[in-house]
């Protein structure tokens, strides 16, 4: 029996997260059909992660274990022709017997994007977040860097999350302005419910002056271990699970 790593992609704004739920439409649920249906047997998908609503996926691992002998481009081409627009597979490798999607997950790096210039654009609808007032990308850069390393993150997870151990490791956070948008790059060894989300939001308060925009601000809110104390939960359309590691992270 096989082990098959797949990368797919999607576009979040129609479904209600990746992981299968009862009575939503979901990324796995309109995947898991059509998988099944080019390999033609049933498998058990495992996801490396659980996006929420309306949050994309640029690269996002999915693993199975199957008795076809499908070459790997075939099965590409097969989920391709069958999946509507808004998902595509990507790549996919054969992975030694064991391998899980997302226990065997190293790290991964989500990016928000955000058009600071005050004027929309058609072509981003539920894509970006736009926001009314210019953007100093140098200074949430520099107070960023307050959550680079290893902490209690509790401030910074929404209620309803059901891990208790709330200790994880930042690897690198940056915010740079690319043209119009300001993308706001997070890589970390794993991330709590609305974690990064949280983090954005909290950036985006202290650029509009609720909280003090400096590292030593954010390095308060991380040692208070207090939801109450970080910003708000910045909107789900501008966040992207960018990269999945199941190597060694890069994190430049």
């Amino acid at each position: 029996m096989r082990t098959i790593l797949l990368r797919i992609a999607y576009n979040g704004a129609r479904y209600h997260g990746y992981q299968v739920q009862a009575n939503a439409k979901t990324v796995a649920g309109t995947f898991q059909p059509v998988l099944e249906q080019v390999l033609n047997e049933k498998v058990q998908l495992k996801g490396c992660s659980r996006t929420d609503t309306g949050v994309h996926a640029s690269d996002f691992g999915v693993s199975f274990q199957t008795n076809s002998t499908i070459s790997h481009r075939g099965l590409i081409q097969g989920l391709n022709i069958n999946l509507p627009p808004d998902i595509a597979a990507k790549s996919c490798e054969d992975r030694e017997e064991g391998f899980h999607a997302r226990y065997s997950c190293t790290g991964k790096r989500y990016v928000y994007r955000v058009r600071d210039s005050g004027v929309r654009s058609p072509f981003e609808q539920d894509l970006v977040l736009l926001h009314k007032y210019p953007l100093d990308a140098a200074l949430l850069d520099a107070a960023a860097q307050g959550f680079v390393g290893r902490y209690d993150f509790s401030a910074f997870c929404s209620a309803g999350g059901s891990v208790e151990d709330r200790v994880r490791t930042i690897y690198s956070f940056q915010v740079a302005r690319r043209g119009e948008l300001v993308e706001f790059s997070v890589i970390g060894d794993g991330f709590l419910y609305n974690m990064v989300r949280i983090m954005v939001g909290t950036l985006l308060d202290m650029a509009r002056g609720k909280l003090p925009c400096a590292p030593e601000a954010v390095q308060s809110v991380l040692l208070s271990k207090n939801r109450n104390r970080a910003g708000a939960t910045a909107p789900a359309h501008g966040l992207y699970l960018d990269k999945v590691y199941y190597e060694p992270i890069e994190t430049q």
